[in-house]
């Protein structure tokens, strides 16, 4: 049930949930000024969480927090968060890799480069989410195969359904076979709640963030935009709108996990 209303209750909270939760008040409403006023202010918020100052400088806020170290330590494992594929269902010729499937090939990578000897991959189905067949572990691990990492080096952790749990019994996993000190791989905007939740479990962690969506070039470029940028970043955005979203997620996950005592 806390899985599901972690889910349900922030789409209240995030931008088009409660621009349309406003719309839906205004034809409530009776008092002409009242309807006029959730309009508006359900415009403000879809305008504010679409535009591009905006939505990039919260979205800073958490992926710079932790940046690319220049010299990456050895570990005794890697460990890569699920979220980056989506399941091969029809009519999908195979699993097919998202935006954040860069963790999964930065993940593939350091292992090459032989930063770590295991590589752990965490993530559980939702089957009310439509995620049913293989679990987001076992998709990884198809995609690591295809770079011809062996897979007697691939540890799977398939029962967690959020990332309190990715921490949970990926940790539990990792001390049953003596291993403490991993390098955590998922999308930078995720990785300061990631982090804290393994180290909660006792877990040392050295971060090995990617899957940046604010890089310095686009943060230079929207502090002293061209007049085309100026006037493209005027108009809300999609993209913008998902990116802040996805920002807001992380921030309300710290507030809840931390009330439930999980950091």
């Amino acid at each position: 049930m806390f899985v599901f209303l972690s889910k349900l209750l922030p789409l209240l909270v995030y931008p088009v949930g409660l621009a349309c939760f406003l719309l839906v008040l205004s034809l409530i409403f009776r008092r002409e000024g009242w309807k006029r006023f959730a309009v508006v202010l359900a415009l403000l918020v879809l305008w504010l969480s679409g535009n591009r100052w905006i939505s990039m400088s919260v979205v800073r806020t958490l992926e710079w927090r932790y940046l690319p170290l220049e010299n990456i330590p050895e570990a005794d494992a890697i460990v890569v968060l699920g979220g980056g594929t989506d399941a091969p269902d029809f009519p999908r010729p195979m699993v097919d890799v998202t935006a954040a499937g860069d963790r999964i090939l930065y993940g593939g990578l350091l292992y090459k480069e032989g930063k770590a000897p295991l590589i752990l991959l965490s993530g559980g189905n939702i089957s009310w989410l439509g995620t049913k067949g293989n679990s987001p572990a076992e998709q990884m691990a198809q995609i690591l195969s295809m770079m011809e990492i062996p897979r007697d080096a691939i540890l799977l952790q398939t029962q967690s359904q959020n990332t309190y749990e990715d921490a949970l019994y990926s940790s539990q996993k990792l001390k049953e076979m003596g291993l403490n000190r991993i390098l955590l791989v998922t999308s930078a905007l995720h990785m300061p709640r990631s982090v804290s939740l393994f180290e909660k479990q006792g877990i040392e962690v050295i971060p090995a963030p990617t899957d940046y969506r604010v890089t310095r070039a686009s943060w230079d470029d929207l502090k002293n935009p061209s007049f085309e940028s100026f006037v493209i970043n005027l108009f809300p955005n999609v993209s913008n709108a998902t990116a802040l979203t996805n920002a807001l997620k992380e921030y309300i996950g710290m507030i809840v996990y931390r009330m439930r005592g999980w950091l």
